[in-house]
């Protein structure tokens, strides 16, 4: 099956979780579950954009011209009077513009004498920042599925939300199968290996904005898988690392469908990652990725994302981006490849890409220099250095 295809199958169905209402010191990273609208006008009031003076444009049109000081409007305690004809009122930054005024002249244009102040330059309607410059109270600035970053944090707080509606995190139970895996830290014996995969997931769950659910390794018997299963039944997907082949150890698939495991589909034409998987268990959805850490990892960044942020709501999607081959690329086989490549920045911007020289799915080092996946298409023909490709980047 295509990998497009495979991912369509995969997310058929995927509907946004429950809503639930989160501080706005807790809303970064999460998914926005309802349009936001202002709750006040900002600015509320006509106010300054520099420090300087407060006067009327008629009064300053021919320099320099003389006005008597009649007070001083600050943030929070603005000028109560209404500046008249000869007037003017020091003001700073962000304060209130006084009734009358309708022009800042900023301090670098002035002279104090005493309690008066000389205007050098003619000036007119400047330095006021209007009322509702910004946005008005009722404007919907932040739409459903938005990812909330720091500026969009900044904007809901802004707009006077102390909480805001946010997408259920997805629960991502995560899974590592072989008799040979153990946790990092552990003194290995002979034929062992550290697990790593799981770790990796993990991390890119919580990325995706999901919360990873670490169930540990089960061993290559039915009751191990079996237990772990079972332990998985409230999550929204389960993830399960290894055993997805078809070898006589890899018995994933086998304990899922006497779980009642719903295949949707199973190969992909995908490299790395042939041997992924995907079905329901019930009301979880499961994804079965290849044991070998960076075919697992990569496959999450094609389906687990996607799958993830469906669930969220999340309206972000992984449109593959354009750039160019710092070297040639050879012709492709039968299955679409995701090679691990280098980019460096032409002065214009222009992003060049080199894969690396090995794509051996066993070398995680070499992930871990990587930034991006070029994306060759299935029976792609070989491309020159300069030639433009289509990539994924790869999440930090």
């Amino acid at each position: 099956m295509s990998v497009e295809d495979a991912l369509e199958r995969a997310l058929r169905g995927l509907t946004p979780l429950g809503v639930e209402r989160v501080r706005i010191d807790q809303a970064a990273g999460r998914v926005l579950a309802d349009d936001l609208a202002a709750t006040l006008t900002q600015p509320p009031f006509d106010s300054s954009a520099m420090d300087g003076y407060a006067v009327r444009a008629a009064d300053v049109a021919v320099p320099p011209a003389t006005l008597a000081l009649v007070g001083k409007s600050v943030a929070g305690a603005r000028y109560s009077g209404v500046v008249e004809p000869g007037q003017a009122v020091r003001i700073f930054t962000g304060a209130p513009v006084p009734d009358g005024a309708d022009t800042i002249v900023i301090q670098e244009d002035t002279e104090t004498l005493g309690e008066s102040v000389v205007v050098k330059h003619a000036v007119s309607g400047q330095y006021i920042r209007p009322r509702g410059q910004d946005f008005m109270e009722g404007d919907v600035l932040l739409t459903a599925g938005t990812r909330l970053g720091a500026r969009a944090v900044m904007l809901a707080a802004a707009m006077n939300h102390a909480e805001v509606p946010v997408r259920v995190k997805p629960r991502v139970a995560i899974l590592s199968t072989g008799d040979e895996i153990v946790p990092p830290g552990s003194t290995l014996g002979p034929d062992q290996i550290v697990a790593s995969a799981s770790y990796g997931v993990g991390a890119l769950v919580e990325a995706f904005g999901g919360m990873p659910v670490q169930l540990g390794i089960a061993g290559d018997n039915e009751e191990s898988l079996a237990h772990a299963v079972a332990r998985s039944a409230d999550a929204d997907v389960l993830v399960t690392i290894g055993g997805a082949s078809v070898g006589e150890r890899d018995l994933v698939t086998g304990a899922l469908a006497r779980a009642g495991l719903e295949l949707d589909f199973a190969r992909i034409a995908m490299r790395p990652g042939k041997p992924t998987f995907s079905g329901r268990l019930g009301s979880t959805r499961v994804l079965g990725l290849p044991g070998n850490p960076v075919s697992a990892l990569v496959c999450a960044i094609v389906f687990l994302g996607p799958m993830v942020r469906a669930l969220l709501g999340d309206c972000r999607k992984d449109a593959p981006q354009e750039a160019i081959l710092g070297a040639p690329l050879a012709k492709n086989g039968p299955r679409q490849h995701y090679q691990r490549a280098i980019s460096t920045f032409a002065e214009d911007g222009t992003r060049i890409v080199c894969p690396l020289p090995s794509q051996d799915s066993s070398l995680m080092a070499a992930l871990a220099r990587a930034d991006c996946l070029v994306v060759q298409a299935p029976h792609a023909p070989g491309l020159p250095e300069g030639g433009r490709v289509a990539i994924l980047p790869l999440p930090s």
